[in-house]
């Protein structure tokens, strides 16, 4: 499978395909996919020159133990298609969900993208990847999955594991872990890893890397996780519409008491938000207002943190890692408090003895008067 450049059909000579649009269409789709991920015009500009000139990345795209869920998240990506713009503006080489082919074409398919873009092509990893027992619970074409990972990323110029289950293990990874699930980085040592983890990813955190390796043939900047940072650099908290709740105090107790329905904080219920970094609060899915967890009224999970989604119990809160802004804010009302007997008897003892020094201060300038007064004389009786 290869996508097609919706761009030529601006020039006369080519053939109009089904997927053309216009160029000026084109190049506003860039400008709000780029703008969606932070990147400027510049970038959109850049992105449009690069298709003119059929610049497409080869990607192959492998599935391991997951759900595709990361996949049908980003087919449902409307405003800006995003589905339309990686397929026109990429060469998508291989992938399981979407081919046509099956069986021994499609690894056939794979086999030729390999060699034909070696060291350039851009490898996609969704999927945990088991290693027990030399990774047989989970095979393609007679393969493990942990052989194609080795293979197929140790030859790509780019690797990127999309969803929390190719970037920790995921579900798949959780206690007990019977199949010893891994991420992508902790299997695939050769060269660095794009995590963007999320159950699901949202398409735009790949979108965003995707844009960038097609435009500019780098990577974004990554945290000590490998996330981009563009995405991952901040915590739901920071912007989650609820926290102004939060810094007033105002908490749900319980689902479906009044503070639950008039959208009180969810901290309480067991919210990771405090320590998620994610751009859910502000990137929802589907373009579809309110579309992720808090929005439809449960606590965010923390899908996109290692140790907290899959790791600890879903309702059990987090402590609070960093306590000051931008995590925490005094609260509206303070509490006003008392003062301790101890308090009392200094402050007793302090103004005691300020009166007693006052006391002796004016005695001793009294008798210091009384010492400077000249002495009178009697006087005589006139008789």
């Amino acid at each position: 499978m290869s996508g097609r450049c919706p761009l030529l059909a601006a020039f006369p000579s080519t053939a109009a395909g089904l997927n053309d649009v216009s160029r000026r269409d084109f190049l506003r789709i860039c400008t709000a996919a780029a703008a969606a991920v932070g990147l400027g015009p510049l970038a959109a500009q850049r992105f449009v020159e690069a298709a003119e000139a059929g610049i497409k990345p080869s990607v192959i795209w492998l599935h391991f133990q997951e759900c595709t869920g990361c996949t049908e998240s980003l087919l449902r990506t409307t405003h800006p298609p995003v589905d339309d713009l990686i397929l026109d503006l990429i060469s998508l080489d291989y992938h399981e969900t979407l081919f046509a082919a099956a069986g021994h074409q499609a690894e056939a398919a794979r086999i030729q993208a390999m060699k034909a873009n070696a060291g350039k092509y851009v490898c996609i990893v969704e999927g945990a990847i088991p290693t027990k027992d030399n990774g047989i619970y989970c095979m393609i074409g007679g393969r493990t999955a942990l052989d194609l990972v080795k293979e197929v990323a140790g030859n790509a110029g780019a690797v990127i594991a999309i969803g929390s289950c190719a970037s920790w293990g995921g579900v798949a990874a959780a206690d007990p872990n019977p199949t010893g699930a891994s991420g992508v980085s902790d299997v695939f040592k050769d060269k660095p890893v794009v995590n963007i983890p999320g159950c699901p990813a949202n398409p735009y955190n790949l979108l965003g890397t995707v844009l960038q390796y097609a435009t500019y043939g780098t990577l974004p900047a990554l945290d000590d996780q490998g996330r981009p940072l563009f995405a991952y650099a901040r915590t739901v908290h920071e912007h989650c519409p609820r926290r102004a709740h939060f810094d007033a105090g105002r908490f749900a107790e319980a689902f479906g008491d009044e503070g639950h329905r008039l959208g009180y904080c969810l901290y309480k219920l067991g919210c990771k938000g405090p320590e998620t970094h994610a751009n859910c609060s502000v990137q929802h899915f589907g373009e579809v207002v309110d579309a992720w967890p808090i929005g439809l009224g449960h606590p965010c999970f923390g899908c996109t943190e290692k140790h907290i989604g899959f790791a600890m119990p879903l309702h059990a809160t987090v402590p609070i890692g960093r306590p000051r802004p931008p995590d925490t804010y005094p609260p509206i009302h303070s509490t006003q408090g008392g003062v301790s007997p101890i308090a009392t008897g200094v402050a007793g003892a302090i103004v005691g003895g300020l009166v007693g020094a006052g006391y002796m201060a004016s005695k001793r300038l009294a008798i210091s008067a009384a010492s400077e007064e000249p002495a009178s004389t009697p006087k005589k009786s006139e008789g």
